[in-house]
C-alpha cells in the first residue's frame, strides 16, 4: 500500500515521504496511530496544507523525547524472575515487559515497539539494548534479570553468576565430538566389512 508519512519513522522515512509498505502493517499500526494517511492526490494536498502543523508536532515530539533521556539512562531496569538451575527463564522478558517497567520506574511513556530488543531474553543476564524515544533520539539501555535482588546486585556490580549452563555447554560439546568420533568409527569398520565382503566374491 502506498501511504504518506505524517512523521519521522525508524527505517522507513522522514515526515512527508510517500512510500510503499505492506498493507496490514499500514491498517493495523500507520493508519490507525496517524503515523501516515493513505496515498491519494486529495491526501497529498491535504498533507500540504498540514505539513507545517504535523513539522511542528514532530520537533515538539523530539523535545519531549530529549527531555527523557536522563530519566531512562538512570533507569534501574531490575527484573526478578523465575528460572530453572542452568539459568534459563520460565518465560521469557519482552519488549512489553520493558515498556511497562520503564513507565514504573521513570513515569517514561513508550509503546513496546520502541524497545530495541530483537529477540525476548530467555535467561538470567545482563542485557543492552536501546529505547528509541524518538527517530532521533536513542538511548542505550541495561536490563538486568535474575531471580533475586542479591543476583540483581551482583549483576550490576559487574560479577558473573553461574548456573552451571558452561558445563552443560561443555558436556553437549564433548559429547559431540565423542559421538563424531564414534560415527567416524562405524564409517570406518562399516566401510572395511564392505571391503572384505567384496574382495571375498
Amino acid at each position: 500500500m502506498k501511504v504518506i508519512l505524517t512523521e519521522k519513522i525508524t527505517k522507513l522515512g522522514n515526515i512527508g515521504d510517500t512510500v510503499e509498505v505492506k498493507t496490514g502493517f499500514a491498517r493495523n499500526y500507520l493508519l490507525p496511530n496517524g503515523k501516515a494517511m493513505r496515498w491519494t492526490r486529495e491526501n497529498v494536498a491535504l498533507f500540504e496544507a498540514k505539513k507545517a502543523e504535523l513539522q511542528a508536532r514532530q520537533d515538539a515530539a523530539k523535545k519531549t523525547a530529549e527531555s527523557n533521556v536522563d530519566a531512562v539512562k538512570n533507569a534501574k531496569l531490575y527484573m526478578i524472575r523465575q528460572a530453572g538451575d542452568t539459568g534459563q527463564l520460565y518465560g521469557s522478558v519482552s519488549t512489553r515487559d520493558i515498556a511497562r517497567m520503564l513507565k514504573e520506574v521513570a513515569n517514561v511513556n513508550i509503546e513496546s515497539a520502541q524497545v530495541l530488543l530483537g529477540s525476548p531474553i530467555k535467561s538470567i543476564g545482563a542485557f543492552d539494548t536501546k529505547i528509541a524515544l524518538h527517530p532521533d533520539v536513542i538511548v542505550p539501555v541495561k536490563v538486568y534479570v535474575a531471580q533475586t535482588q542479591d543476583e540483581i546486585e551482583a549483576l550490576v556490580a559487574g560479577k558473573v553468576l553461574t548456573f552451571g549452563t558452561k558445563k552443560v555447554e561443555e558436556e553437549t560439546a564433548e559429547k559431540a565430538e565423542d559421538k563424531k568420533a564414534e560415527k567416524a568409527e562405524t564409517n570406518e569398520s562399516e566401510k572395511k566389512s564392505e571391503e572384505k565382503s567384496e574382495n571375498a566374491e
